[in-house]
């Protein structure tokens, strides 16, 4: 049938738009006269000249015009109407396409009176056959009709003015006036014509029985020949008169309406018809869609029952929430006889509208596991919305954006014309948020705002979805542990739900900065976290302490990284040997570290003490307490025999008050007091001593400490270093790896440059050959290295201490 279409009805002639055609388009409707001129309509000329535009079924677009519009052209009771639609996908009209669209429709014959009440409108028609001798009225200019319907001829039969009745005044206006402020007027050989928009000042409201009337009371005069006729042009449409009870809307219009009853004595019913979308229906076609039609005395009535048929229901909108609105568009003809008219033809088009009525739609979370992908429908909808955007994370995008981002949008339409939107999501999408449940399962949900539109009106409104699906495809972490001579181990390897789990030992969560101060090993190369601990630290628990072994535990929990909820638990265990508590040093140091088992919760190792009790721990940690002394202090005693000589001590712990020790640790060292070693000796000249020189890799570091106990380095972040002059430095250089006992760290040369390139001139040598530089005026100092928990090999590390300078040229700085 193509785009447009056009029907013939009565006094009316219907063009219709179809809306496959004209979706989503920008349109600009012309009317175009006998001249072939384009006259683009707007609301104001539309009311004023005989034309309506509206959307009927959902978003079909409708043009209606009058038989007695401004641009149509009569004759021989045949009126034609032309109009000219230009569609653009753009607001500026660029690369509209036009469609041109004439129909001619056949209306006679014309009754002594009619009246159309559209619904921008309304619009009287009178035969002039009432000649009348008017004196003093206003004369305007001849061409005053001619300029405002350039296509006529001035004739000589032309209106003159049009005269209100008001309550409070009369007025006239010449025919340049009223056409000025919206008024449209025509005159044929035969008949006068009026069209008043409902907005015109001189409208009134008035009631009658119960039902407000649009009013508009008035006279025409118009010349012919060499006289002045006046026709009466009152017109009167219904502005309400509808009720909604019991699912049913019931229409009530007068019969008899005084302003089109003034001078009137007797009536006579001559027709009384009802349809919709202007098509009149019979008695079987209105009681067949449950219709009735009263003609009583006083009134007609027309009852509809709510979602009947000729009617439909439209999208609504109201504080948010989807609703829907029953639409039909009504038509009542009245033909009455009288004794002033003769016969009047009364048409009335009224667009009923129910009210607010909100809807339910359904989410279904239908995933389809198999493909891993999230499969939710939205829906039902009427045909007049439009999914236009999505909002995913916070960012919004149209339907075609979507799609290129990886979601799939599907639309269903049903027979009865609703429709449903399907949005599939692949479960590994970046917007897809994963969190692990239980055992096995992961939650997927999906969290996005849609937005629609409803076709006319533009109304929008949003639908937020969160679809949740469990999926049994959790890996969760495992891991192994082991234990050489000094370490506890434990490698995790990674599953699929611990990317955001954060590693806890008890209740303090391990960083690689807090790892980092305490000295453990913290790695993770994305797929393994591997933790080192030594065995005398603060964080590892000592469960039994026998002569065969030391029982040393490590506790690892993975937490939540966002509630902290326990998600998983790692141990290891091993049996370390009680003389990794003791070192007994060559010169008499003895260094032995106390430990507290994890039945002692109410011992505090601050307050462990030897023999002497004034002897307390050099290093104190939750766990532990380490102390360092000579074996001829503390109350260490000591026995003798033909190879050895013993020294022995207590670790002891006394609650207050209390002589009786309830910790007590004893140990020992034994030293070989003799020793006979018999040895073959055999002169013979020996070559001089060599060093062979030997390949391998070593791991070393440079520190650079805050102070001169070396307890805290410069991070990396805190560089560069500000330092005044002859303010210490505090350098420390230890070999990492390999960690071998044999080996010893000697430093042998060590310069300053001015830039970071080692090669870089000037430089200064504060370490030649592993001295001091003799001539310095502040001579680089060596610092004793200890054994502590931090440092196990006290040979492997050299600190020094160099007095913070600058280098001159001259009396000038220099500077890079």
């Amino acid at each position: 049938t193509g785009p447009v279409s056009s029907e013939c009805l009565g006094n009316l002639l219907r063009i219709t738009l179809r809306a496959e055609y004209f979706e989503d388009k920008y349109l600009s409707i012309s009317v175009v006269d006998q001249s072939g001129s384009a006259w683009e309509l707007n609301e104001a000329m539309a009311a004023q000249c005989g034309y309506t535009v509206t959307y009927s079924n959902w978003s079909s677009i409708e043009f209606r015009a009058s038989a007695g519009s401004c641009h149509s052209h009569f004759e021989k009771d045949v009126f034609t109407v032309t109009i000219q639609i230009k569609a653009s996908r753009t607001p500026d009209m660029r690369n509209a396409a036009t469609h041109l669209k004439s129909a001619s429709c056949h209306y006679g014959p014309w009754g002594p009176r009619e009246l159309i009440c559209e619904s921008n409108y309304m619009e009287v028609s009178v035969r002039r056959e009432v000649p009348q001798t008017i004196k003093d009225f206003i004369q305007d200019e001849p061409e005053d009709w001619t300029l405002l319907f350039p296509e006529a001829k001035a004739e000589e039969a032309s209106i003159w003015q049009i005269l209100f009745h008001q309550p409070e005044e009369q007025r006239a206006l010449l025919v340049s006036n009223a056409w000025s402020v919206g008024y449209g007027l025509n005159t044929t050989d035969s008949r006068v014509l009026l069209r008043v928009p409902y907005t015109a000042a001189q409208v009134q409201l008035l009631e009658d029985q119960g039902i407000t009337f649009s009013v508009l009371r008035s006279s025409v005069f118009y010349k012919q020949k060499r006289m002045i006729l006046m026709v009466d042009t009152a017109v009167a449409c219904p502005v309400d008169g509808v009720d909604y009870t019991n699912k049913t809307i019931t229409w009530t219009v007068p019969k008899y309406i005084p302003p089109l009853s003034a001078g009137v004595t007797s009536f006579k019913d001559v027709l009384v018809e009802a349809g919709v979308d202007l098509h009149k229906l019979s008695a079987k076609e209105m009681a067949s869609r449950k219709y009735m039609l009263l003609n009583e005395l006083n009134a007609i009535t027309l009852k509809i029952p709510i979602g009947a048929e000729g009617g439909y229901y439209k999208t609504s909108v109201s504080n948010g929430q989807l609703g829907a609105k029953y639409t039909i568009n009504l038509f009542l003809e009245h033909q009455w006889e009288d004794n002033k008219w003769g016969l009047t033809r009364h048409v009335i088009i009224k667009e009923i509208e129910t009210p607010f009525e909100q809807v339910e739609f359904a989410i279904i979370n239908n995933p389809n596991l198999s493909a891993r992908l999230m499969n939710v429908t939205v829906g039902t909808f009427l045909p007049d919305v439009k999914l236009v955007n999505l909002t995913i994370e916070g960012v919004t995008m149209a339907v075609p954006e979507a799609v290129q981002h990886g979601y799939l949008i599907h639309r269903t339409r049903y027979t009865n014309g609703s429709k449903a939107y399907a949005i599939q999501v692949p479960l590994d999408a970046p917007s897809i948020k994963k969190e692990y449940m239980r055992e096995d399962m992961r939650t997927y949900t999906l969290n996005i705002t849609l937005t629609f539109i409803t076709r006319p009106s533009s109304v929008i409104f949003v639908v937020p979805v969160i679809a949740l699906s469990a999926v049994k495809d959790a890996v969760l972490p495992s891991a192994r542990g082991f234990c050489d001579g000094r370490n506890l181990h434990l490698i995790i390897t990674h599953g699929n739900v611990d990317q955001n789990w954060l590693p806890f030992i008890s209740d303090w969560h391990l960083t690689p900065e807090a790892a980092q101060k305490y000295n453990y090993s913290l790695r993770d190369n994305g797929t393994h976290l591997a933790i080192s601990v030594p065995f005398l630290s603060s964080h590892v628990d000592y469960e039994v302490f026998h002569i065969s072994g030391i029982k040393a535990s490590l506790y690892l929990t993975l937490k939540d990284g966002i509630t902290l909820a326990k998600r998983r638990d790692f141990s290891v265990s091993c049996r370390f040997s009680p003389s990794e508590l003791i070192q007994c040093l060559p010169n008499g140091t003895v260094i032995v570290t106390a430990i507290k088992l994890v039945g002692d919760a109410d011992l505090d190792t601050g307050l462990l003490v030897l023999r002497d009790r004034q002897c307390k721990p050099s290093l104190v940690t939750e766990n532990t307490a380490t102390f360092k002394f000579n074996v001829s202090t503390c109350g260490t005693s000591r026995k003798f025999n033909s190879t050895t000589m013993t020294y022995e001590n207590e670790v002891l712990y006394f609650r207050p008050g209390d002589d009786t020790p309830v910790y007590q640790l004893k140990f020992l060292c034994s030293y070989a007091v003799k020793q006979a070693v018999e040895v073959r000796y055999e002169s013979k000249k020996s070559p001089p001593p060599s060093i062979k020189s030997g390949f391998g890799c070593l791991a070393l570091s440079m520190k650079l400490f805050k102070e001169k106990f070396y307890s805290e380095p410069y991070q990396e972040s805190e560089y560069p270093v500000v330092k005044y002059l002859r303010e210490a430095l505090y350098f420390e250089v230890e070999l990492i790896q390999p960690k071998d006992a044999r080996l010893d760290l000697n430093l042998d040369d060590c310069w300053v440059t001015n830039s970071q390139s080692q090669d870089s001139l000037p430089q200064w040598h504060i370490l030649i050959h592993g001295c001091a530089k003799s001539k310095d005026s502040y001579r680089t100092v060596f610092h004793k290295v200890d054994y502590s928990l931090r440092v196990k090999f006290p040979q492997h590390l050299k600190r020094f201490e160099v007095r913070m300078f600058s280098f001159v040229q001259g009396t000038s700085l220099l500077q890079e």
